[in-house]
Protein backbone atom coordinates (compact mmCIF):
# COMPACT_ATOMS: atom_id res chain seq x y z
CA UNK A 1 0.00 0.00 0.00
CA UNK A 2 1.21 3.66 -1.01
CA UNK A 3 1.84 6.12 1.50
CA UNK A 4 -0.09 9.18 0.43
CA UNK A 5 0.11 13.12 2.34
CA UNK A 6 -3.03 13.24 3.66
CA UNK A 7 -2.58 10.71 6.18
CA UNK A 8 -0.24 12.70 7.89
CA UNK A 9 -0.89 16.34 6.97
CA UNK A 10 -4.05 18.02 6.39
CA UNK A 11 -5.43 19.25 2.70
CA UNK A 12 -4.23 23.18 3.43
CA UNK A 13 -1.21 22.04 5.31
CA UNK A 14 0.44 19.79 2.26
CA UNK A 15 -0.90 22.07 -0.49
CA UNK A 16 0.78 25.32 1.27
CA UNK A 17 4.40 22.57 1.46
CA UNK A 18 3.88 21.58 -2.16
CA UNK A 19 2.97 24.86 -3.77
CA UNK A 20 6.64 26.49 -2.32
CA UNK A 21 8.39 22.52 -2.88
CA UNK A 22 7.56 23.28 -6.84
CA UNK A 23 9.58 26.53 -6.28
CA UNK A 24 13.08 25.36 -5.86
CA UNK A 25 15.59 22.51 -6.93
CA UNK A 26 16.32 19.52 -4.43
CA UNK A 27 17.14 18.06 -1.97
CA UNK A 28 15.81 20.73 0.60
CA UNK A 29 13.38 20.62 3.51
CA UNK A 30 10.29 22.73 3.80
CA UNK A 31 8.80 23.29 7.40
CA UNK A 32 4.99 24.44 7.87
CA UNK A 33 5.24 26.59 10.74
CA UNK A 34 1.13 26.45 11.46
CA UNK A 35 1.70 22.56 12.38
CA UNK A 36 4.33 23.75 15.33
CA UNK A 37 1.58 25.91 16.40
CA UNK A 38 -0.74 23.35 16.82
CA UNK A 39 1.73 20.73 18.10
CA UNK A 40 2.75 23.64 20.82
CA UNK A 41 -0.89 24.11 21.56
CA UNK A 42 -2.02 20.74 22.35
CA UNK A 43 0.89 20.13 24.48
CA UNK A 44 -0.18 23.41 26.62
CA UNK A 45 -3.78 21.51 26.39
CA UNK A 46 -2.50 18.58 27.59
CA UNK A 47 -0.04 19.99 30.58
CA UNK A 48 -1.36 22.72 31.47
CA UNK A 49 0.62 22.98 34.39
CA UNK A 50 4.07 22.67 32.69
CA UNK A 51 6.58 24.97 31.51
CA UNK A 52 7.87 23.57 27.64
CA UNK A 53 11.16 24.30 27.12
CA UNK A 54 11.61 23.48 23.61
CA UNK A 55 15.11 21.32 22.67
CA UNK A 56 16.47 23.43 20.31
CA UNK A 57 18.51 21.30 18.67
CA UNK A 58 15.37 19.66 16.75
CA UNK A 59 14.95 22.81 14.76
CA UNK A 60 17.13 26.19 14.71
CA UNK A 61 15.51 27.96 12.26
CA UNK A 62 14.46 31.19 12.71
CA UNK A 63 10.89 31.51 12.31
CA UNK A 64 10.29 28.04 14.35
CA UNK A 65 12.08 30.15 17.23
CA UNK A 66 10.26 33.26 16.50
CA UNK A 67 6.77 31.19 16.61
CA UNK A 68 7.58 29.65 19.85
CA UNK A 69 8.96 32.40 21.14
CA UNK A 70 5.45 34.58 20.70
CA UNK A 71 3.47 31.61 21.73
CA UNK A 72 5.27 31.88 25.21
CA UNK A 73 7.94 28.91 25.19
CA UNK A 74 10.77 28.46 27.31
CA UNK A 75 14.02 27.48 25.41
CA UNK A 76 16.41 23.86 25.98
CA UNK A 77 20.41 25.52 25.07
CA UNK A 78 22.37 22.79 24.18
CA UNK A 79 25.48 25.42 22.82
CA UNK A 80 27.01 28.86 23.01
CA UNK A 81 26.00 29.02 19.56
CA UNK A 82 22.44 28.27 20.36
CA UNK A 83 22.38 30.41 23.12
CA UNK A 84 23.38 33.49 20.81
CA UNK A 85 20.78 32.73 18.39
CA UNK A 86 17.99 32.11 20.78
CA UNK A 87 19.55 35.93 22.80
CA UNK A 88 19.61 37.68 19.20
CA UNK A 89 15.74 37.38 19.26
CA UNK A 90 15.23 38.84 21.87
CA UNK A 91 14.44 36.11 24.61
CA UNK A 92 14.80 36.81 28.12
CA UNK A 93 17.55 34.71 29.73
CA UNK A 94 14.85 33.45 32.41
CA UNK A 95 13.61 31.53 29.95
CA UNK A 96 16.22 29.19 29.04
CA UNK A 97 17.89 26.39 30.34
CA UNK A 98 21.74 24.98 29.30
CA UNK A 99 20.26 21.61 29.05
CA UNK A 100 23.66 19.82 27.80
CA UNK A 101 25.93 18.15 31.06
CA UNK A 102 29.09 18.15 28.73
CA UNK A 103 30.21 21.67 28.60
CA UNK A 104 33.07 23.66 28.98
CA UNK A 105 34.29 25.71 31.84
CA UNK A 106 34.23 28.98 29.89
CA UNK A 107 30.92 27.92 27.82
CA UNK A 108 29.21 27.73 31.37
CA UNK A 109 30.97 31.47 32.56
CA UNK A 110 29.52 32.62 28.77
CA UNK A 111 26.04 31.58 29.86
CA UNK A 112 26.28 32.85 33.11
CA UNK A 113 27.39 36.16 31.68
CA UNK A 114 24.58 35.99 29.63
CA UNK A 115 22.36 35.91 32.86
CA UNK A 116 21.19 32.35 32.56
CA UNK A 117 20.68 30.65 35.92
CA UNK A 118 19.19 27.42 35.51
CA UNK A 119 21.99 24.19 35.09
CA UNK A 120 21.90 20.23 34.01
CA UNK A 121 24.63 18.09 35.45
CA UNK A 122 25.65 14.43 35.85
CA UNK A 123 28.61 14.52 37.19
CA UNK A 124 31.16 15.91 40.12
CA UNK A 125 33.27 17.77 37.62
CA UNK A 126 30.78 19.57 36.21
CA UNK A 127 28.70 20.64 39.84
CA UNK A 128 32.29 21.82 40.56
CA UNK A 129 32.71 23.76 37.29
CA UNK A 130 29.14 25.61 37.64
CA UNK A 131 30.49 26.28 41.48
CA UNK A 132 33.12 27.89 40.14
CA UNK A 133 31.60 29.50 37.05
CA UNK A 134 27.91 30.19 37.72
CA UNK A 135 27.74 30.52 41.64
CA UNK A 136 24.57 30.28 42.59
CA UNK A 137 23.15 29.14 40.08
CA UNK A 138 20.24 26.13 39.94
CA UNK A 139 21.05 22.93 38.87
CA UNK A 140 19.04 19.85 38.48
CA UNK A 141 21.20 16.57 37.90
CA UNK A 142 19.85 13.90 35.14
CA UNK A 143 19.70 10.51 36.27
CA UNK A 144 19.91 7.29 34.39
CA UNK A 145 16.42 5.70 33.33
CA UNK A 146 15.25 2.65 31.26
CA UNK A 147 13.50 2.23 27.89
CA UNK A 148 16.39 2.12 25.31
CA UNK A 149 14.81 -0.60 23.85
CA UNK A 150 11.46 0.97 23.60
CA UNK A 151 12.59 4.24 22.02
CA UNK A 152 13.04 4.38 18.43
CA UNK A 153 16.48 6.71 19.00
CA UNK A 154 18.04 5.72 22.49
CA UNK A 155 19.46 8.03 24.93
CA UNK A 156 20.45 5.91 27.97
CA UNK A 157 24.09 5.67 27.95
CA UNK A 158 25.86 9.19 27.22
CA UNK A 159 23.66 10.90 29.73
CA UNK A 160 22.70 11.14 33.29
CA UNK A 161 23.98 9.64 36.39
CA UNK A 162 23.01 6.88 38.86
CA UNK A 163 19.80 7.75 41.57
CA UNK A 164 22.31 7.28 44.57
CA UNK A 165 24.67 9.21 42.79
CA UNK A 166 22.55 12.03 41.94
CA UNK A 167 21.55 12.34 45.34
CA UNK A 168 25.09 13.10 46.47
CA UNK A 169 25.88 15.15 43.64
CA UNK A 170 22.96 17.42 44.83
CA UNK A 171 23.96 17.70 48.40
CA UNK A 172 27.43 18.30 47.05
CA UNK A 173 26.14 21.33 45.04
CA UNK A 174 24.38 22.42 48.00
CA UNK A 175 27.68 22.74 49.54
CA UNK A 176 29.08 24.43 47.12
CA UNK A 177 26.44 27.05 46.81
CA UNK A 178 24.61 26.43 44.16
CA UNK A 179 20.67 25.78 44.92
CA UNK A 180 19.42 21.98 44.38
CA UNK A 181 16.91 22.22 41.92
CA UNK A 182 15.26 18.97 40.81
CA UNK A 183 15.68 16.09 38.75
CA UNK A 184 15.66 15.29 35.06
CA UNK A 185 15.25 12.22 33.04
CA UNK A 186 14.81 11.79 29.74
CA UNK A 187 13.11 8.44 28.24
CA UNK A 188 14.29 7.92 24.71
CA UNK A 189 13.42 9.86 22.00
CA UNK A 190 10.34 8.67 19.82
CA UNK A 191 9.83 6.34 23.08
CA UNK A 192 5.99 4.44 22.61
CA UNK A 193 5.88 2.88 25.80
CA UNK A 194 4.53 5.36 28.13
CA UNK A 195 5.28 3.07 31.17
CA UNK A 196 8.84 4.69 31.16
CA UNK A 197 7.79 7.53 32.35
CA UNK A 198 6.46 5.55 35.50
CA UNK A 199 9.25 3.97 36.65
CA UNK A 200 11.57 7.18 35.83
CA UNK A 201 8.83 9.38 37.82
CA UNK A 202 9.03 6.66 40.97
CA UNK A 203 12.64 6.90 40.68
CA UNK A 204 12.57 11.11 40.97
CA UNK A 205 9.98 10.76 43.98
CA UNK A 206 12.80 8.28 45.38
CA UNK A 207 15.15 10.97 45.12
CA UNK A 208 12.65 13.89 46.38
CA UNK A 209 11.87 12.01 49.70
CA UNK A 210 15.89 10.93 50.41
CA UNK A 211 16.84 14.99 50.16
CA UNK A 212 14.26 15.34 52.13
CA UNK A 213 15.89 14.18 54.99
CA UNK A 214 18.77 15.82 54.28
CA UNK A 215 17.19 18.98 54.62
CA UNK A 216 17.08 19.76 50.83
CA UNK A 217 13.76 20.87 49.08
CA UNK A 218 13.81 20.16 45.60
CA UNK A 219 11.17 22.30 43.39
CA UNK A 220 11.41 20.58 40.28
CA UNK A 221 11.11 17.55 37.87
CA UNK A 222 12.49 18.06 33.93
CA UNK A 223 10.78 15.53 32.10
CA UNK A 224 12.59 15.97 29.03
CA UNK A 225 11.32 15.22 25.91
CA UNK A 226 10.57 11.43 24.15
CA UNK A 227 6.86 12.09 23.25
CA UNK A 228 6.97 10.63 19.49
CA UNK A 229 6.18 12.06 15.96
CA UNK A 230 4.03 10.53 13.67
CA UNK A 231 5.90 8.25 11.29
CA UNK A 232 5.26 4.65 9.55
CA UNK A 233 5.17 2.70 13.26
CA UNK A 234 1.56 3.58 15.04
CA UNK A 235 2.15 5.43 18.08
CA UNK A 236 -0.47 6.98 21.22
CA UNK A 237 -1.94 10.53 20.85
CA UNK A 238 -0.82 13.12 22.85
CA UNK A 239 -3.62 13.11 24.92
CA UNK A 240 -3.02 9.11 25.96
CA UNK A 241 0.59 9.66 27.05
CA UNK A 242 -0.48 12.77 29.31
CA UNK A 243 -3.45 11.19 31.03
CA UNK A 244 -1.22 8.03 32.01
CA UNK A 245 1.73 11.00 32.30
CA UNK A 246 -0.85 12.88 34.40
CA UNK A 247 -1.92 10.13 36.54
CA UNK A 248 1.72 8.32 37.45
CA UNK A 249 2.71 11.96 38.94
CA UNK A 250 -0.27 12.38 40.83
CA UNK A 251 0.10 8.42 42.29
CA UNK A 252 3.69 9.60 43.34
CA UNK A 253 3.42 13.52 43.98
CA UNK A 254 -0.06 14.33 45.19
CA UNK A 255 -1.85 17.00 43.75
CA UNK A 256 0.50 18.94 45.23
CA UNK A 257 3.05 17.88 42.87
CA UNK A 258 6.29 20.15 41.86
CA UNK A 259 7.24 22.62 38.92
CA UNK A 260 6.83 20.20 35.67
CA UNK A 261 9.39 21.20 32.80
CA UNK A 262 9.06 19.11 29.36
CA UNK A 263 11.43 19.31 26.63
CA UNK A 264 9.55 18.98 23.14
CA UNK A 265 11.75 18.59 20.27
CA UNK A 266 10.89 15.52 17.80
CA UNK A 267 7.18 15.91 18.34
CA UNK A 268 6.90 19.49 18.41
CA UNK A 269 8.32 20.32 14.69
CA UNK A 270 8.97 16.28 13.57
CA UNK A 271 5.52 16.49 11.61
CA UNK A 272 6.11 20.04 10.67
CA UNK A 273 8.57 19.75 7.79
CA UNK A 274 8.90 17.25 4.58
CA UNK A 275 11.88 16.98 3.54
CA UNK A 276 11.97 16.57 -0.93
CA UNK A 277 14.70 15.06 -3.06
CA UNK A 278 15.03 13.46 -6.10
CA UNK A 279 16.14 10.53 -7.72
CA UNK A 280 19.53 10.21 -8.93
CA UNK A 281 19.56 6.55 -10.54
CA UNK A 282 17.53 3.27 -10.05
CA UNK A 283 19.43 0.05 -10.79
CA UNK A 284 20.46 -3.34 -9.96
CA UNK A 285 23.28 -5.07 -8.85
CA UNK A 286 23.95 -7.94 -11.31
CA UNK A 287 21.38 -8.98 -14.42
CA UNK A 288 18.83 -11.42 -12.49
CA UNK A 289 19.04 -9.42 -9.02
CA UNK A 290 15.60 -9.36 -7.09
CA UNK A 291 16.95 -6.34 -5.36
CA UNK A 292 16.56 -2.63 -7.13
CA UNK A 293 18.36 0.08 -5.82
CA UNK A 294 17.08 4.06 -5.85
CA UNK A 295 19.47 6.56 -5.34
CA UNK A 296 18.43 9.88 -4.19
CA UNK A 297 19.91 13.40 -4.15
CA UNK A 298 19.74 13.75 -0.01
CA UNK A 299 21.06 10.98 2.59
CA UNK A 300 22.66 10.32 5.75
CA UNK A 301 24.57 13.31 5.44
CA UNK A 302 22.00 15.34 3.84
CA UNK A 303 19.76 15.36 6.64
CA UNK A 304 18.60 11.96 6.86
CA UNK A 305 20.97 10.86 10.12
CA UNK A 306 18.15 9.31 11.77
CA UNK A 307 18.40 6.16 9.35
CA UNK A 308 21.16 5.43 10.71
CA UNK A 309 20.34 1.54 11.84
CA UNK A 310 17.26 2.24 10.54
CA UNK A 311 16.02 3.72 13.51
CA UNK A 312 13.80 6.39 11.88
CA UNK A 313 11.31 4.79 9.66
CA UNK A 314 10.16 7.92 7.88
CA UNK A 315 6.92 7.64 5.82
CA UNK A 316 7.96 8.49 1.79
CA UNK A 317 5.73 9.36 -1.08
CA UNK A 318 6.62 9.27 -5.11
CA UNK A 319 4.11 11.54 -6.89
CA UNK A 320 4.23 9.36 -9.96
CA UNK A 321 0.67 7.53 -10.92
CA UNK A 322 -0.35 4.02 -10.67
CA UNK A 323 -0.96 1.60 -7.55
CA UNK A 324 1.59 -0.84 -8.77
CA UNK A 325 4.63 -0.83 -5.92
CA UNK A 326 7.86 -2.44 -5.41
CA UNK A 327 10.31 -2.71 -2.65
CA UNK A 328 13.87 -0.95 -2.97
CA UNK A 329 16.96 -0.48 -1.47
CA UNK A 330 16.78 3.50 -0.47
CA UNK A 331 20.43 5.18 -0.40
CA UNK A 332 22.01 8.56 -0.41
CA UNK A 333 24.58 10.44 -3.35
CA UNK A 334 27.86 10.63 -1.18
CA UNK A 335 30.83 8.30 -1.82
CA UNK A 336 30.35 6.56 1.66
CA UNK A 337 29.17 3.08 1.76
CA UNK A 338 27.33 3.81 5.03
CA UNK A 339 25.15 6.32 2.67
CA UNK A 340 22.35 3.87 2.76
CA UNK A 341 19.22 4.57 4.51
CA UNK A 342 16.93 1.97 3.93
CA UNK A 343 18.11 -1.93 2.93
CA UNK A 344 16.65 -4.49 5.13
CA UNK A 345 12.95 -2.23 5.86
CA UNK A 346 11.78 -2.32 2.50
CA UNK A 347 9.67 1.19 1.72
CA UNK A 348 7.76 0.71 -1.32
CA UNK A 349 7.50 2.95 -4.18
CA UNK A 350 6.29 3.12 -7.74
CA UNK A 351 7.42 -0.28 -9.35
CA UNK A 352 8.08 1.99 -12.67
CA UNK A 353 10.32 4.59 -10.46
CA UNK A 354 12.21 7.06 -12.76
CA UNK A 355 15.28 9.43 -12.41
CA UNK A 356 13.87 13.03 -11.90
CA UNK A 357 11.33 11.51 -9.90
CA UNK A 358 10.44 13.64 -6.54
CA UNK A 359 10.89 10.91 -3.14
CA UNK A 360 8.68 13.65 -0.32
CA UNK A 361 10.34 12.24 2.91
CA UNK A 362 6.86 12.64 5.45
CA UNK A 363 7.51 14.07 9.25
CA UNK A 364 11.03 14.98 8.53
CA UNK A 365 10.79 18.63 10.63
CA UNK A 366 13.24 17.42 13.39
CA UNK A 367 16.83 16.33 13.05
CA UNK A 368 17.00 16.53 10.05
CA UNK A 369 18.35 20.32 8.69
CA UNK A 370 19.96 20.27 12.22
CA UNK A 371 21.87 17.04 11.44
CA UNK A 372 22.44 17.58 7.99
CA UNK A 373 27.06 18.19 7.13
CA UNK A 374 28.35 21.22 6.24
CA UNK A 375 30.55 19.70 3.21
CA UNK A 376 30.83 16.05 2.85
CA UNK A 377 31.56 15.39 -0.72
CA UNK A 378 30.81 19.00 -1.44
CA UNK A 379 27.54 18.84 -0.92
CA UNK A 380 26.12 22.03 1.34
CA UNK A 381 23.81 21.86 4.12
CA UNK A 382 20.13 21.07 3.83
CA UNK A 383 18.07 24.11 2.74
CA UNK A 384 14.84 25.04 4.35
CA UNK A 385 12.10 27.46 3.86
CA UNK A 386 9.44 27.75 6.41
CA UNK A 387 5.31 28.37 4.89
CA UNK A 388 2.21 28.76 6.84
Amino acid sequence: MRVHPLDYYSKCDWNAIREEADRHETPFLVVNLNVVARQYAELMHQFPFAKVYYAVKANPGIPVLELLRDLGSNFDIASVYELDRVLSLGVEPSRLSYGNTIKKARDIRYFYEKGVRLFASDSEADIRQLAQEAPGSRVFLRILTEGAETADWPLSRKFGCHPDMAIDLLVLARELGLEPYGISFHVGSQQRDIGTWDSAIAKVRYIFDYLAEEGIKLKMINMGGGFPANYISKINSMNVYADEINRYLQEDFGEDFPEIILEPGRSMVGESGVLVSEVILVSRKTKLGVDRWAYIDAGKFNGLTETWDECIKYPIYCERPGELTEDFIIAGPTCDSQDVMYEHFRNRLPKDLAIGDRIYWLSTGAYTSSYSSVEFNGFPPLKTYFVK
